[in-house]
């Protein structure tokens, strides 16, 4: 007990814990705002729960040593770097999916052929821009497939005008099969854990 009372303790130790804690419950928070916004309505409350209960264990600690200001820089600290470090586990994650949306001058065969190739549904419609004839696809992807998709486009034609937006929610249609995280899909945790009863 008198470890926990020591200086060390005090001024690196305890500073530490605080630090990389609120690294921890706000990397969590990060997840979970994005796992609503993506509609994961199972995720999200199990993300809330460990994010509220480090938080108030941290801010617990830092009211008992109010009178060390390197508790008030690691919990300011961990929460800049939890931010970071949240965006960052999203990413990797890849939850949720894109629609792209890409117009171009140049004939469009060549690059629906391509996608449907590799597994993505494509829509392609004939259209008119303000210098002519265009032709514009449409194709809902994983965010996990984002950065293969943009270089064929860049492949395809790399002056091709595109946008990408998020999409909520996606009934029916031709998805390509996402790669599992950690041999199953994070969002598909609630039903396997409902199939396995």
């Amino acid at each position: 007990m008198d470890f926990y009372h020591s200086e060390t303790f005090t001024l690196v130790i305890l500073p530490i814990l605080i630090f990389l804690s609120r690294v921890c419950d706000v990397t969590i928070g990060t997840v979970r705002v994005i796992s609503v916004s993506r509609g994961h309505k199972f995720l999200a409350p199990m993300f809330g729960f460990f994010e509220v209960l480090i938080w108030i264990i941290v801010i617990g600690k830092v009211m008992e040593n109010l009178n060390n200001p390197l508790c008030y820089i690691a919990y300011a600290g961990g929460f800049a770097v939890g931010n970071f470090v949240g965006i960052c586990v999203e990413e990797k994650l890849a939850m949720g999916s894109f629609i792209i949306r890409v117009i171009t001058q140049k004939n469009a065969a060549e690059l629906t052929e391509k996608l449907v190739a590799e597994g993505f549904g494509v829509t392609a419609v004939k259209a008119e821009g303000a210098e002519g004839s265009v032709d514009v696809i449409y194709s809902i992807i994983n965010r996990s497939d984002l950065k293969h998709v943009l270089e064929l486009i860049r492949e395809f034609n790399p002056n091709a005008f595109y946008t990408i937006e998020d999409v909520r929610y996606v009934k029916q249609g031709i998805l390509r099969k996402k790669k599992p995280f950690f041999g199953k899909n994070l969002a598909d945790l609630p039903k396997l854990y409902r199939k396995g009863k």
